[in-house]
């Protein structure tokens, strides 16, 4: 910046700007010269921001266990078909047995109940197949 005192070159410094200076000053020159944020501005940013991080996590989390469950849904929705479609009762059970609908993420022992059981036992035991063989 050249001064009218011999065009030599005045270095100001922006942080010994006064209130009372910047208030005098035009609003264009004023947006050049604004003083620096204070610590409890700085302070509130940061807290500012760190929520923000926080909440757009939680966002992406939920995303991916929307995305997870859908897919697990229809997954299970295909398998549940392509059981249903088995030509023979033994086809689907083995096929219910071999291919879960839902991933085993523990060990739950055994998803049958007393009836069920009863009804597949049956269904294995049936050697003439009468039990099995479905009318198309």
């Amino acid at each position: 910046m050249a001064d009218d005192d011999g065009g030599k070159f005045k270095v100001r410094n922006k942080k010994k700007i006064t209130e009372r200076d910047l208030k005098k000053m035009a609003p264009q020159q004023r947006s050049k010269d604004n003083a620096p944020p204070s610590d409890e501005q700085i302070v509130e940013r940061e807290k500012h921001e760190k929520l923000i991080g926080q909440l757009k996590a939680a966002e992406a989390r939920n995303r991916l266990r929307i995305m997870r469950l859908r897919y697990q849904s229809s997954r299970a929705q295909e398998i549940g078909h392509l059981i249903a479609c088995q030509p023979t009762a033994l086809k689907a059970v083995r096929l219910q047995a071999l291919v879960p609908s839902y991933p085993n993420e523990k060990d739950r022992g055994d998803s049958l109940e007393k009836l069920d059981r009863e009804r597949i036992e049956a269904l294995l035991e049936d050697n003439k197949g009468l039990l099995i063989n479905r009318i198309n």
